[in-house]
């Protein structure tokens, strides 16, 4: 996962070098000596080339032009997205959308709603903090100014197994380790702006997120030299309602916005919803709380997301992993959605489609457990390409040294502006899967994975195979 919210992990990846192989897929060339471009590049990076698969063929061919480990089944790390949110393409349709809606009991009068609020979701992977404001002026505008009761959070559309944060890397508090929820709002994160004044020689920290009662103790020192991995200096303690920033910041890095992730589900809603309920005039007499939505409650107000092929773009451009797990959980075709049933309708599409042995995990990538091979990867973005949902598809993808997670990768080469490229990396695991204009204006796809333990600069290999088939 990256900005909006990053995929940048620390965490001790326990690969298994080499993975074991499958049997070569009909059509997949025997070994072949690798390019010199991408051998010195791995030589370099000091990574075996047993460690690496690649696989490159042009869109229009009938067989590979490079093919290096591409039976064997490795972890992808982010580029598993291109499985889900393609998926999601051709089984919901790019015009899908999820909605949100405000229901009660009783119509209400004179400003005043009596009894419960209820907010039922449907796994709406944008429901932003903006987004929520507007819904929220809905109400406002259908006559709702008090509400008497509580306000009920219902996410009956999803039965989930518990989720534990800090299970992926013992990071409970960054947003990429968010949970899916049938009612997600703003990611389940907030946003706080750091701000270094030199001149004070102080760090301000300005929550732009609401919320209606957190509270941030600064404890961050200006440092000098280079920005850096500016993250990776900053510890987040949360307790109760206290948020603790520690560490140094350095006054190169200019502002910077840090998400987190403080809360579980209902208390980050409750919060969000309290905060922005306030701000356009309304007032809450009771309390928020989980529950559902009796069958006599009646709809006062409807929030339609945007369509499937917009959401795609987030998810693709800057590899919001908990975007892409609600997606992951749409294709489930079943409600309430469970993880398994996703699983099922996903492994059947794939099966149609001649791709076998993917272990998909949460559909976003962030799973030691998630598998694949260059080969099946390789193979599905050729179907991609003929199928009508390729335009959806391509224009998701970061676009080399332009933006997304690609933004700062490959613009001084041949790629620049002419490789549309899904990003991966968890710590042991880097990845790159997409679509690569060379020079003639011929398309490939490409994919490349680097599964090591011990791994230090992955992706120079990753942008020298790119390079080697943008120089064709």
């Amino acid at each position: 996962m990256q900005k909006i919210f990053p995929t940048t992990l620390a965490l001790l990846l326990a690969l298994l070098p080499p993975l074991v192989a499958k049997a070569a897929p009909s059509g997949t060339p025997a070994a072949q000596p690798l390019p010199a471009p991408i051998a010195a590049s791995l030589r370099d990076a000091q990574l075996p080339p047993a460690h690496a698969a690649f696989f490159v063929q042009r869109v229009d061919a009938a067989q590979p032009l490079l093919a290096h480990n591409a039976s064997r089944a490795m972890n992808p790390a982010s580029t598993m997205k291109l499985v889900t949110t393609y998926a999601a393409l051709e089984l919901l349709g790019p015009a899908h959308t999820w909605k949100t809606q405000a229901l009660s009991e009783a119509p209400p009068r004179d400003g005043v709603l009596a009894g419960n609020l209820y907010l039922k979701g449907s796994g709406d992977p944008g429901l932003t903090q903006e987004r929520l404001w507007l819904f929220l002026r809905q109400l406002r505008a259908r006559g709702v100014s008090t509400i008497s009761g509580d306000v009920v959070l219902d996410r009956s559309d999803f039965r989930l197994p518990p989720h534990d944060p800090a299970a992926f890397d013992n990071e409970p508090l960054r947003p990429y380790n968010a949970g899916p929820d049938a009612l997600l709002a703003n990611f389940k994160s907030l946003r706080v702006t750091l701000i270094p004044d030199p001149l004070t020689k102080n760090v301000s920290a300005v929550l732009d997120t609401p919320a209606d009662e957190l509270r941030i103790e600064q404890r961050l020192t200006l440092a000098d030299g280079p920005c850096g991995d500016w993250r990776e200096k900053i510890a987040l303690t949360m307790n109760g309602n206290l948020l603790t920033l520690s560490g140094s910041f350095a006054a190169t890095c200019g502002e910077k916005a840090l998400h987190v992730s403080p809360w579980p589900a209902t208390v980050q809603v409750g919060q969000l919803f309290r905060a922005l309920w306030k701000e356009i005039g309304g007032s809450l007499n009771g309390r928020v709380r989980d529950g559902e939505t009796p069958a006599s409650a009646r709809v006062l107000a409807t929030h339609e997301s945007p369509p499937l092929a917009e959401t795609v773009r987030d998810v693709n451009k800057w590899s919001n992993n908990v975007m892409a797990r609600q997606i992951f959980l749409a294709l489930a075709g079943e409600r309430p959605a469970t993880p398994e049933a996703a699983r099922a309708r996903i492994g059947e599409w794939l099966r149609d489609k001649g791709i076998d042995g993917v272990i998909i995990d949460n559909g976003a990538g962030l799973s030691r457990e998630a598998r694949i091979s260059a080969a099946g990867l390789g193979r599905l973005l050729l179907a991609a390409w003929q199928s009508p949902v390729m335009p959806e598809l391509v224009a998701s993808l970061p676009v080399a040294g332009s933006d997304g997670t690609l933004k700062k990768r490959l613009g001084d080469s041949a790629a620049a502006g002419r490789a549309h490229l899904k990003t991966g990396y968890i710590e042991g695991v880097r990845a790159i899967a997409g679509y690569v204009m060379d020079r003639h204006g011929q398309r490939w796809v490409v994919v490349g994975f680097l599964n090591d333990a011990q791994m230090k600069n992955g992706s120079k290999p990753l942008d020298a195979l790119v390079r080697w088939v943008a120089e064709r």
